[in-house]
């Protein structure tokens, strides 16, 4: 079985109220901007995620609701996990070893550095990964337990600014 990572660092967040925690930080404008047009890149290509996992904060979630909505996923059905927000490659690859074997699409929407990171362990052309970016891997055949040490059989990156 076919199984697809993608991997959605959180749209532009605003910086313009400089003491909220920074969990709390919403999307700029240009954020709430990109999220929908990426999920409608998305849903032009067919893709309908079986689960979205999401970060915590705030930035995140509200980027994981927003392309949720142009794919037709219900935002109640996002699940959030802790282990997400101010994480390393290592934690971010025990969350996608846990997925279920039926699972066959799996998004999670989070932070830079780690997903630029694990982009470019699973891809060396991927070496950035801007905000709102949606980093795209297929994988042929192995459970997700087994994902840290696969070759996906095809990659793809796509962002707001990407013509």
């Amino acid at each position: 079985m076919k199984r697809t990572l993608l991997l959605v660092r959180h749209a532009k967040s605003s910086w313009d109220e400089v003491a909220l925690p920074d969990r709390e930080r919403p999307l700029a404008e240009r954020g709430k901007r990109d999220a929908p047009m990426m999920g409608e890149r998305l849903a032009r290509d067919g893709v309908k995620p079986d689960l979205i996992l999401s970060s915590p904060a705030r930035r995140a979630l509200s980027t994981a609701r927003l392309i949720a909505a142009a794919l037709d996923y219900q935002a109640g059905d996002i699940l959030v996990d802790d282990r997400l927000y101010a994480c390393d490659t290592k934690t971010l690859l025990g969350v996608i070893a846990e997925l279920g074997g039926d699972l066959k699409r799996v998004m999670i929407v989070g932070h830079n550095p780690e997903f630029t990171e694990l982009a470019h362990r699973f891809s060396r052309e991927i070496t950035r990964m801007p905000t709102c970016a949606v980093a795209q891997f297929t994988f042929d055949g192995a459970p997700w337990s087994a994902i840290a040490g696969v070759k996906p059989v095809s990659t793809s990156l796509d962002y707001p600014k990407k013509k």
